[in-house]
């Protein structure tokens, strides 16, 4: 029995690809700059199980460096290596749709760092179609950060709050309670269509709850995205009789496109458990891919380098449970989609390479070459699997 395993480290990059210049991200590193921050602040990181696989020995092949606290050189138990993005940008849909063997070949479109930051015949469309009073924000923000400021005044006016950032993205906000959850989707998907010409990825509902400028963002966030070009490894293994059982935010960033099974978490740690459950249940040439987003909404975002560090010690605390269930003919991979680096200015995704830690009861330790693209870890899972190849990416092992 062969089974397949992409547990993606949402925006855990390891260091700046040789482009990182086009986009103002010279010198970015995620995980280099929280071990950094970590040893300073006396609380050395300390991730035992990704260490042992080769974390850090990737690393130093993205970057050069060695990071903070991280002092194994060999004896390693994975098939170790890093990955640079073939696509433009460093968006969360062309990570994950290159790492499945579709590089994205057309530019996304944006819009500008500007207030407001969405053209006014687009709001103006959006108004007239929904029916909303107006909106709030319209802008580049972060989604914690807009949502109090303008929380109370849309509780009590009803206007959404809408708001984007580097990712090809419009976002909209509204309380769950007072606006409604059901009316929040509607309004999206609206807005979906009316993006359309401006070729922008995706349309993401941002539900909160709470009062008096205290809001909680829920569990109900929900992404209208662009489905990919060509069929990816989803459609692959499922075309060919095999389960994909999509964790987390994956069927959205897919647009359900090549996935079987859909499983929710409302953190890191519930779609752990829930990745243990499925790992007990899956079949036979089986594709489980797992998205562990708190790394990049909760975290990397928000430019908190506390919690970004104490979330990965949280997951490797938990990785040791994912590899004693293994079973023979088992591959799993740890991997990410981009960066984005706490100690950055702002809050955007950083340009940064990803890892690619294979490892498995039959993967052989090595160290593997920088990958040109990230499809070369869609085509080392297909050929594992057993399904027709993908029409970009090498096999790695």
């Amino acid at each position: 029995m062969k089974r397949a395993f992409i547990l993606l480290l949402d925006s855990f990059g390891i260091g700046a690809t040789p482009d990182a210049h086009k986009y103002n991200d010279v010198g970015v590193n995620t995980f280099g700059h929280i071990a950094d921050w970590a040893a300073k602040a006396g609380a050395p990181l300390q991730l035992p199980v990704m260490e042992k696989l080769g974390l850090a020995a990737a690393a130093h092949a993205a970057s050069g460096e060695w990071a903070q606290g991280f002092h194994q050189r060999d004896g390693f138990t994975a098939a170790y290596g890093a990955a640079r993005e073939r696509s433009t940008g460093k968006d969360t849909q062309s990570g994950h749709w290159e790492i499945a063997g579709v590089p994205v070949e057309f530019d996304w479109g944006y819009f500008p760092k500007t207030v407001p930051s969405f053209p006014a015949e687009l709001t103006q469309k959006l108004h007239e179609l929904t029916g909303v009073p107006g909106f709030l924000g319209d802008c580049h923000a972060s989604g914690t950060e807009i949502i109090n400021l303008h929380g109370d005044e849309h509780v009590a006016t009803g206007k959404p709050i809408i708001y984007t950032s580097a990712d090809s993205v419009l976002q909209i906000a509204a309380h769950e309670e007072s606006f409604g959850l059901e009316r929040l989707y509607e309004v999206c998907e609206i807005a979906f269509k009316l993006v359309e010409p401006y070729n922008i990825g995706r349309v993401i509902a941002r539900p909160f709850t709470g009062a008096n400028g205290k809001y909680t963002r829920t569990t109900n966030r929900h992404d209208y995205a662009v489905a990919p070009p060509a069929p990816t490894l989803l459609d692959h293994v499922k075309n060919d009789g095999g389960e994909v059982i999509a964790l987390g935010k994956i069927s959205d960033i897919f647009a359900t496109q090549g996935v079987s099974r859909v499983v929710k978490g409302k953190d890191n740690m519930a779609l752990f458990d829930a990745l243990l459950k499925v790992q007990d249940e899956a079949g036979d040439k089986s594709l489980t891919f797992v998205n562990f987003v708190d790394f990049d909404q909760a975290f990397g975002h928000r430019r908190d380098v506390t919690g970004y560090a104490n979330a990965l010690h949280e997951m490797d605390g938990r990785l040791s449970e994912f590899v004693a269930r293994m079973q023979e003919g088992d591959v799993a991979v740890i991997t990410a989609d981009h960066g984005c680096d706490p100690t950055w200015p702002g809050s955007d995704h950083t340009r940064e390479h990803i890892p690619m830690i294979f490892f498995g009861p039959g993967v052989k330790p090595q160290q593997l070459p920088v990958s040109e693209s990230f499809s070369d870890i869609g085509q080392t899972l297909a050929h594992h699997l057993g399904v027709p190849p993908l029409s970009n990416g090498s096999n790695l092992l």
